[in-house]
């Protein structure tokens, strides 16, 4: 396998790999219709129909950015993602889990690629909108976002760093918003801390980076307490350390080998409305499939200085597309395998956060019972996934027999072995995530306020002691190459 350390090693990569890989040298509009183009050919996920999983698409022409390159997709599909990480899709969970519990921590080097071209806020004419080749998602988006940015910063007191991935809208010359979750992002914290000093926050914001920083990125608390680096997943994950490189403007680092660096400052108590261009209402398409809306104050991010490779290329994704998943899931289901194990080792055999909740809102939980006293530990399993990742909204529990990752299989086991009058157990009142527009006293008055869910276990196992009575047919295990016509 190509050994893949950035962005373009893992392009020359997929290249290399039977339907993969589609580049397009005809003209797009980053505004709108790049996004609708991927929508058709691979983006997936919660996506309104018609939409597929396919190859990562790369476009060579994006109108008003002359001599750029925007690809999109690059994760989008779960085997995709095994294959840049080396590994078996039904396995990424664990290695996910692996990492985090083996880190190999960032190093710094004195010079780095991401600065081979600079321009300087200082500099006459110096514009982010003309610079950075970001699509708008939606015809209603609020304006052109980072939606695949690295933000990495330190906490001005501590000095723990992180890096986590936030949507960015580009609101002027030398400005951006930044949307940062309440109590869910250790940047978050770390901009709290920075504003009670009334101090600015400096950030690097990297963009086109190794997928292992991507997906490493994405790890939430417990998994990855304040304080715990992500890049050293990312680190464990190829068996090196992560190169950071010394930013020009600010105070802080940046990932070396990235495509873009966005160096800046957030500043305190300075807020801007998302959409104050575009006065749309909404930000952009978010991960459960609908258009988040704008927030009406969110800080800002005060541009020094924006440093790119040689040609470099802009890395964006569709908020509801397959790709969410693989970013948002893989390390969810890390979080669970690692809780999970620790409290009954070899009971549940594997975890799918699956697609038709983002990769936050349903896990699938692969269960084995050895024994009587195993019955009813299946649902204690389910709870301790909530504590894992606290966004998840539902979870189902399936048998060993159950392709966890085949949804169709999922639900075969829902309607063969599942009461709903005795199987669901519901969990009322609970804090799950703001973007499922359900989650809300107008759609259910039980519900205290926005965010609030019920969150609901569905056990589709078999009672223990009924197993005979559920067994799968059986066929005859042979190769079937011998018949398989041969194209």
């Amino acid at each position: 396998m190509t050994d893949i350390c950035d962005l373009r090693s893992a392009i020359a990569y997929l290249k290399t790999q039977p339907g993969e890989w589609l580049e397009s040298d005809v003209e797009v509009d980053p505004e709108a219709e790049l996004s609708g183009v991927y929508c058709r050919v691979g983006a997936g996920g919660t996506v309104k129909r018609p939409t597929k999983k396919g190859p990562a698409m790369m476009f060579t022409n994006v109108k008003g950015h002359p001599d750029s390159r925007v690809v999109i997709g690059l994760l989008a599909s779960r085997e995709r993602v095994g294959k840049l990480l080396n590994c078996p899709p039904d396995r990424l969970g664990f290695l996910l889990k692996n990492s985090v519990q083996n880190p190999v921590k960032p190093v710094v080097v004195k010079t780095g690629a991401c600065q081979e071209v600079v321009y300087r806020a200082t500099d006459p004419g110096f514009d982010i909108r003309k610079i950075l080749p970001a699509p708008t998602n939606s015809i209603e988006d609020a304006g052109p976002y980072l939606t695949l940015g690295m933000v990495y910063a330190h906490n001005p007191v501590s000095g723990e760093h992180d890096v986590t991935i936030h949507r960015m809208c580009l609101q002027g010359p030398d400005t951006m918003s930044i949307f940062l979750q309440p109590g869910a992002r250790h940047i978050g914290y770390f901009r709290e801390v920075a504003e009670g000093l009334e101090k600015p926050l400096p950030v690097s914001i990297s963009i086109g980076v190794d997928p292992a920083i991507e997906v490493s990125s994405c790890f939430e608390p417990p998994t990855t307490p304040l304080g715990y680096d992500e890049l050293q997943a990312a680190g464990a994950i190829r068996g090196r350390p992560v190169e950071l490189v010394k930013c020009l403007t600010v105070d802080e680092y940046a990932i070396a080998n990235a495509e873009y660096v966005i160096e800046g400052e957030i500043m305190p108590h300075v807020r801007v409305a998302e959409d104050q261009n575009s006065h749309s209402g909404k930000a952009m398409p978010e991960f459960p499939g609908y258009c988040g809306p704008a927030n009406p104050s969110l800080p800002i991010i005060k541009v020094r200085a924006v440093t790119t490779r040689v040609n470099p290329i802009m890395q964006t994704c569709i908020g509801p597309s397959e790709e969410h998943v693989s970013m948002a899931g893989i390390p969810t289901e890390a979080s669970i395998l690692a809780m999970t194990e620790k409290a009954m080792p070899g009971k549940v055999l594997n975890v799918y956060c699956a697609s038709c909740g983002g990769g936050k809102y349903v896990a699938v939980m692969q269960f084995h019972k050895t024994r009587p006293s195993d019955e009813g530990r299946q649902r204690q399993a389910a709870l301790l996934a909530f504590s894992a990742f606290s966004e998840l909204k539902h979870v189902f529990l399936v048998d060993e027999d159950v392709d966890c990752f085949d949804m169709s299989d999922v639900m075969w086991a829902m309607t063969t072995r599942f009461q709903a009058d005795i199987d669901m157990i519901p969990i009322p009142g609970v804090q799950c995530h703001p973007l499922d527009p359900s989650n809300d006293p107008k759609y259910s008055s039980g519900l205290r306020m926005h965010g609030n869910a019920c969150k609901a276990i569905f056990d589709c196992t078999v009672p223990f002691v009924q197993k005979a009575r559920f067994e799968r047919a059986k066929f005859l295990n042979v190769n079937a190459d011998k018949w398989r016509e041969v194209l």
